[in-house]
């Protein structure tokens, strides 16, 4: 039996390999070293199709697994998330907007018939007003969905598949046809 160390090196390595739509850019980046024994962390960018300088969204996956099965996470494996998009001004004032935020999580899951546990998680509007010197700027509108869930074993590609996706719907590019998969090369 491979010990936990090399357990997380086999899903670390199938995270490193996951294909994802050409909007969305994955970078590894230095992951937490206090939360859990093992830990890794991507960054993501949804870029904008009509420009590629332009980010439409931007997020951070990380997987922990501790196999001391911490209470919490109902399991030995956990995924921390956030993801922040600019949104448009007038959403500022929508009161159902947490709620549709924590859906697009929540359907991103249901929809790649994903079982998870232990979920938890906020979502944050932040509107910025300019004034003085700077009153000519239009108002802004950011949406900040931080999340967490325990992923059922044996399925955090498909995980960080659907993270992506809802990642890309909060940047407000729609969900791919049903059986339409990226081409080769569409990774990172």
């Amino acid at each position: 039996m491979p010990g936990h160390g090399a357990v997380f090196a086999r899903t670390l390595s199938s995270l490193r390999d996951v294909r994802l739509r050409a909007e969305v850019r994955l970078t590894e980046v230095p992951a937490p070293t206090r939360i859990a024994p093992h830990a890794a962390a991507l960054t993501a960018d949804v870029i904008d199709p009509t420009d590629p300088d332009e980010d439409l969204a931007t997020g951070r996956f990380v997987l922990l697994h501790d196999p001391s099965c911490p209470e919490a996470w109902e399991g030995a494996w956990r995924i921390v998330t956030f993801a922040r998009a600019e949104l448009e001004p007038e959403l500022a004032g929508d009161p159902m907007l947490g709620a549709v935020g924590w859906s697009w999580l929540t359907e991103s899951l249901a929809a790649r018939d994903l079982t998870w546990a232990a979920e938890a998680g906020t979502v944050t509007r932040v509107v910025s007003e300019s004034f003085a010197g700077l009153a000519e700027r239009e108002a802004s509108v950011e949406m900040e969905i931080r999340a967490s869930w325990s992923p059922a074993e044996g399925a955090v590609t498909d995980h960080l598949r659907a993270w992506a996706d809802m990642l890309c719907t909060v940047g407000g590019i729609p969900p791919l046809p049903d059986g339409v998969v990226p081409l080769p090369g569409q990774r990172r």
